[in-house]
């Protein structure tokens, strides 16, 4: 008994020296999470209940935030909605031709090194450069696409001056970029039992039934991984859309110039350029926090479905 009792202090002084340790070695994630999440959400939060201008001190208004946001601001649904379209279709195209090119490549005999290059290089092109050049290619006056189209009998499109093929236009450059997931579908693809495709043909299974039950099962995972980054990133879709749609209206931006996003016909407002122009633009601290909020309850909830095993992405064995 004596021993036990003498034993204490030195076993809490032991346990104190572990979780100092434990903190230590947590503590660069702390003040990361700290510094860029925690406080960032908690001020976001504070703001939201305040009439702010970023000049003078923030005064309480309750919900008036709040109401304006969803019941009176008049392009808060049309952003909503071409952010929620984007990542469905947008994200869902991606990942499909991602994974079809990597599978492409993967099969590819000869000159793998080639068109590895050649898909991957457009996704190393900065997102204002590659949107100009999209939307100098897709000019129905003066771009090469439209001309083409027209030579061979097609009635080509208005591309991003059209309200209906502004936001197809936006998919298409975003596939143009599609390098990114092709490099992880293939890496993918490659760490692929090959002794499971042997033994799936030596029983006589076709292309798409050893696709279905070698190459999917061992891929899930990876398919998670690219639906969940590529729903956060274009649920922040903000820089390819407003620089598409100042380009096409023709509207010269210089210095002093408010640009109102969206064109043409709010077909490409995005939430993200709704909260930078109400916060930066208009000064409306408080109602640019509402939806930066309702932007983050929407991206949680729809990964928290994905995330779960009933969205289908993960077997019950994994």
């Amino acid at each position: 008994m004596a021993t036990t009792t003498t034993n204490a202090p030195a076993l809490r002084r032991k346990h104190l020296r572990k979780r100092l340790r434990t903190l230590g070695f947590l503590s660069p994630w702390l003040v990361g999470f700290t510094v860029f999440f925690g406080y960032p959400l908690i001020a976001t939060i504070y703001f939201s209940f305040m009439h702010y201008n970023q000049i003078k001190a923030p005064t309480f208004v309750g919900l008036r935030n709040w109401r304006y946001v969803l019941e009176q601001m008049p392009l808060f649904g049309p952003a909503l909605w071409n952010t929620l379209w984007l990542v469905v279709v947008m994200v869902a195209l991606r990942v499909v031709f991602g994974l079809g090119i990597g599978l492409l490549v993967t099969k590819i005999k000869s000159g793998v090194g080639f068109f590895r290059t050649a898909f991957y290089l457009p996704y190393l092109a900065p997102p204002v450069a590659a949107t100009v050049a999209f939307v100098f290619l897709l000019n129905p006056g003066t771009g090469p696409v439209n001309d083409i189209l027209g030579k061979i009998g097609i009635d080509a499109p208005n591309w991003f001056n059209d309200p209906a093929w502004a936001k197809p236009s936006l998919v298409m450059l975003s596939l143009w970029g599609i390098g990114d997931l092709m490099v992880i579908f293939m890496a993918a693809l490659l760490d692929v039992p090959k002794e499971q495709y042997e033994a799936a043909e030596l029983d006589g299974a076709g292309a798409f039934t050893r696709f279905r039950y070698v190459t999917w099962p061992s891929i899930t995972p990876i398919v998670m991984f690219a639906v969940v980054t590529g729903v956060v990133q274009t649920m922040q879709y903000y820089t390819q859309a407003l620089v598409a749609g100042k380009l096409a209206s023709g509207v010269s931006i210089g210095p002093g110039s408010v640009i109102q996003p969206g064109y043409p016909d709010h077909s490409t407002l995005t939430v993200p350029q709704l909260v930078y122009s109400l916060g930066f633009q208009n000064f409306n601290t408080g109602a640019a926090c509402v939806l930066s909020l309702v932007l983050f309850a929407i991206a949680m909830a729809v990964t928290t479905l994905l995330m779960r095993r009933r969205a289908g992405l993960l077997s019950a064995d994994d």
